[in-house]
């Protein structure tokens, strides 16, 4: 049996590995990163199992103990317990100090430094150093990779002035420049543009030095010249100069930026979060991409039963660490461990779901990772920005802002109840994974040996212990604490078929029954409740919601790529990811204009920033494609909204002073979508304009605006804050019917009718 079980886990092991390799062939960057993360963990999974089943001991397919066993002297003339093959391995290279002496009962250094740590460090210091992993790799992706500000603008480059075109080289192919002054600091090698400084746009190409003489370059290409520019190099009229960086190239140090530091997606914990992508496919009636991670960390937890609760969760971590600084000490808000309760997280689990077949997404508000990641960003992200930039850059808070701090304070004050409450009986994310415990292939086991200590179920994190020492299968997450406190090593963790050694169901007796008349008409009440409420709350929102049939109503500017508002109302989980990804804030969260519908959703605020051009942050860390992500050529076309000009305020059309801060923005960001007009021109007596009257006026150009809002930050930041000449900015960016483009698929630039193959 020994031989069969290790064989299988080896072929367990194989497999996984096998689907993790064939899950990195995606073409989306951040999908087959994500796909490459996520078959690692399954391949860990598959060895682990490989590597720690059987042990010697009696016979099983796999064994997934990986707890510190309680350590204790033997009885006379019996052997020690025998050890991990782990521990045998690290015995013959780390010194013998460091390990608890199984003869005697004597513990080594590290049993004592784990013991200070605490009893669930001591008993499972593998499980905590995974948590620990996982937490600070979400901090790390929250706070770092996702902090715009490392990003810096490439330098423009030098410049070489004062050169003509000379010839092109019949044998060689070159190109010949010449100067008359010497030439020094060229070297062969180099690249530089060449640029007629006649032409509007005179850029030749990139050449290549290829020999430097005393007035003279010889130059080359990679690819041979087309038609055009050699036409441009024959008829330029100069002069010519050598840029080191590409004239007119869009910027892009935002996107690079976030691609440099993205090793593994910046969404990782939001998209296998199952909650969040079942509910979001069920509202938004589509595939959603993010179904793929949920199915794959299901699929872990089919062997590691509700291991994201256990290991994975940076919540659950959280949860953890306050309950160890506060929970603990504050005792008089305690309440038993029965009540109706219990089975909570069951019921707001059909509530979000009955809420998304009626078309509203309520996970945002209660899936663990969502409510995680926004209250880092409403109370962590303010003093990121204040601390590192400056407090004056940190937007106002708003009603909306204090509601999301409240819900996420809550679920750590749900602690005061009883340690983890949240993950034990209120998280519907884990009641997903609870559910999926019914297809486990492992599960905890106790043996005959057990002397009713009680231990573990004082010690257990998730209340998964029965009075009589089993296991409640959908709650246990096989943290593995309780095996590391039993002083009879009776519990085991095997596969569920592992019948060997077992002691006997209510033994001693619990009182314990089977389902009957009032459990079961206590379970239909709650079920219905939650069904019930999901559907009511649907209806609200929905009533009291976007009104999306009225042109008169509020039409809020979503971030580029947006998908189109229903769809999009459907789909974003209200993370607040893209807020933090964001440079300079340009997207804020809405608050209630509206209603519930569209709280904490991405807006942008054109008041306090305008969307850069360099940037595409927003696409690539949402985790269920609300905001797609566009690569920068794609997201510099997509509309978000128009501008428009409010000839009654604005300075030159009310002819009050001369201002082009608008026309200089618009222009410095590469888009050239506002022009002048003249306006109050005064005539002569002949009919010819008076010098000096009148002035330029800005002219919005529609079919080149995209909405980026920079024109209304400087109007509002100049104008309107800084002089007091306004009391608005007088070009202000609208979106609606006719004034954005919002695509659920497709590509924007050949919605604009430009070359796709053009950047």
């Amino acid at each position: 049996m020994k031989g069969r079980g290790r064989f299988l886990a080896i072929g367990i092991a194989l497999v996984l590995i096998g689907v993790g390799l064939l899950a990195s062939s995606p073409e989306t960057p951040s999908l087959r990163a994500l796909a490459i993360t996520s078959g690692a963990v399954l391949a860990v999974c598959g060895l682990a199992i490989m590597l720690t089943q059987c042990g010697g001991r009696e016979p099983a397919l796999f064994r997934l103990d990986h707890f510190m066993p309680f350590l204790r002297r033997p009885k006379k003339g019996t052997s020690p317990r025998a050890e991990s093959r782990v521990v045998r391995v690290a015995r013959r290279v780390l010194p013998a100090r460091l390990f608890a002496d199984p003869a005697t009962g004597k513990p080594g250094a590290v049993r004592r430094f784990l013991k200070r740590a605490g009893p669930s460090v001591l008993s499972s210091p593998a499980r905590r150093v995974v948590q620990a992993t996982c937490f600070l790799v979400f901090l790390w992706l929250f706070f770092y990779v996702c902090w715009p500000y490392h990003a810096q603008p490439e330098a423009p480059g030098a410049t070489h002035g004062g050169w003509r075109f000379a010839a092109f080289e019949d044998d060689t192919g070159w190109l010949r420049i010449e100067n008359d002054s010497a030439q020094s600091g060229f070297e062969s090698g180099t690249s530089f543009f060449l640029v007629d400084e006649g032409a509007d746009d005179g850029t030749a190409g990139r050449f290549t030095v290829e020999r430097v003489e005393e007035s003279a370059l010889r130059l080359s290409t990679e690819v041979p010249l087309t038609d055009d520019q050699i036409d441009r190099l024959l008829l330029g009229v100069g002069p010519w100069t050598l840029h080191e960086s590409e004239p007119g190239r869009w910027p892009s140090h935002y996107a690079d930026d976030l691609a440099r530091k993205e090793i593994i997606p910046a969404d990782t914990f939001l998209v296998i979060d199952p909650l969040v992508s079942l509910s979001t496919a069920i509202a938004a009636k589509s595939w959603v991409w993010s179904l793929l991670c949920a199915g794959i960390i299901l699929l872990v937890c089919v062997l590691i039963p509700r291991g994201f609760c256990g290991y994975l969760c940076p919540l659950g971590t959280l949860i953890d660490l306050f309950d160890w600084a506060v929970g603990k000490r504050v005792k008089r808000f305690r309440v038993k461990k029965d009540g109706w309760w219990v089975h909570l997280k069951y019921y707001l689990l059909l509530g979000v779901l009955a809420a998304a077949v009626g078309g509203v997404l309520l996970s945002g508000f209660v899936a663990a990772i969502p409510v995680l990641t926004r209250g880092m960003l409403f109370l962590g992200e303010p003093l990121q920005n204040g601390l590192a930039r400056d407090w004056h850059l940190v937007p106002p808070i708003q009603l909306g802002h204090l509601l999301s701090i409240l819900l996420f304070l809550g679920v750590l004050l749900l602690g005061l109840l009883r340690p983890r409450f949240w993950c034990k009986y209120v998280c519907p994310s884990g009641a997903v994974f609870s559910v999926a415990n019914l297809f486990r292939v492992s599960e905890r086991k106790v043996e005959d040996s057990c002397i009713h200590c009680n231990k573990c179920v004082e010690i257990c994190p998730f209340d998964a212990i029965k009075p009589d020492f089993t296991t409640r299968v959908t709650d246990c997450t096989l943290c593995q604490t309780c095996g590391g406190v039993c002083p009879t090593h009776s519990i085991k963790f095997v596969d569920r078929w592992n019948v060997a050694k077992l002691k006997g169901f209510n033994d001693p007796p619990t009182g314990d029954t089977p389902l009957g008349r009032r459990g079961f008409l206590s379970l239909l009440a709650g079920s219905g409740a939650g069904i019930a409420g999901g559907g009511v709350a649907a209806a609200a929102t929905r009533h009291f919601g976007a009104r999306l049939d009225d042109p008169t109503a509020f039409r809020p500017v979503r971030p580029p790529g947006s998908v189109p508002e229903r769809a999009f109302l459907d789909m974003c989980i209200r993370c607040g990811e893209c807020f933090k990804a964001c440079p300079n804030n340009v997207l804020q969260p809405e608050g209630f204009q509206q209603g519930l519908e569209g709280l904490w959703a991405p807006m942008v605020a054109a008041d306090w920033a305008g969307c850069d051009s360099s940037c595409n942050a927003c696409g690539q860390v949402c985790p269920t494609g609300a905001i797609r992500a566009l690569p920068l050529a794609e997201k510099k076309v997509a509309r978000m909204g128009l501008a428009l000009v409010d000839e009654h305020s604005c300075l030159p059309f009310a002819n009050r002073e001369a201002c082009q801060l608008c026309v200089d923005e618009c222009h410095a960001a590469g888009y050239h979508a506002i022009e002048f007009t003249q306006v109050h021109t005064e005539v002569d007596g002949e009919g010819q304009p008076v010098e000096g009257t009148g002035h330029l006026a800005p002219v919005v150009i529609a079919d080149k605006c995209v909405g980026c809002g920079l024109c209304q930050t400087r109007c509002y930041g100049i104008n309107a804050d800084e002089k007091a000449l306004l009391k608005r900015s007088a070009i202000i960016i609208v979106a609606g019917e006719g004034k954005e483009d919002r695509l659920m698929t497709g590509s924007y630039r050949t919605l604009r009718g430009l070359d796709t193959a053009s950047g």
